[in-house]
C-alpha cells in the first residue's frame, strides 16, 4: 500500500500549480512539458528549468549592465538579450515573465532608459517570484516521490 502522504502531497501539487496557473505565472506550455517526463528521464522538467534559470541569470546580469550604463545606448544589444529571454521563458510555460519581457523589449524599442530600468526591476522581481515557487513545487515533488516509494506492512 502506498503512503497516505504521497496523496497529500501530490494534492498540494495540484493546488500550487493552479494558483500559479490562476494569477498568470505559468500557462499550459508547463504542462506540455510535464507530459514530456516519464520513468526513464523522471527529472526531465525540473532539470530543464534548472538549465533555464542558469541561463536567464546570465541574460539577467547583461540586462543589467546595459541598462546601468551611464552613456546607455546599445538598444540592438538589449533586444537580443531581451528576445532569448523571451524564447526560453515561453518554452517552460513561464507566462508572466515571457509578458514582462515583451514590455520590457518594448521600451528598449523606444530608446527609454527610465521604462527599461522599471521593466528590468519588475522583471527581476518577477523572475525570483517564480523561481521560489518552481523550487518549492520540485520540493514538493521530490517529497511525494519518495513517499510514494515507501511501502507500508499491511497490518491483519
Amino acid at each position: 500500500m502506498l503512503g497516505l502522504g504521497a496523496d497529500r502531497l501530490r494534492a498540494d501539487m495540484n493546488r500550487l500549480l493552479a494558483f500559479l496557473f490562476h494569477q498568470g505565472v505559468l500557462d499550459e506550455q508547463f504542462l506540455q512539458l510535464q507530459q514530456l517526463q516519464d520513468e526513464s528521464s523522471p527529472n526531465f522538467v525540473s532539470e530543464v528549468v534548472n538549465i533555464y534559470f542558469h541561463e536567464s541569470e546570465k541574460l539577467l546580469r547583461n540586462l543589467r549592465g546595459l541598462v546601468l550604463e551611464r552613456e546607455f545606448s546599445d538598444y540592438k544589444k538589449m533586444g537580443i538579450h531581451l528576445n532569448q529571454l523571451i524564447g526560453s521563458s515561453s518554452s517552460i510555460g513561464a507566462k508572466r515573465l515571457t509578458n514582462i519581457c515583451v514590455a520590457f523589449r518594448a521600451a528598449s524599442d523606444q530608446n527609454n532608459p527610465t521604462a527599461c530600468l522599471r521593466a528590468l526591476e519588475l522583471l527581476e522581481h518577477e523572475y525570483c517570484y517564480l523561481k521560489n515557487k518552481l523550487h518549492e513545487f520540485f520540493q514538493i515533488e521530490q517529497q511525494r516521490v519518495m513517499a510514494a516509494g515507501v511501502r507500508y506492512p499491511i497490518q491483519n
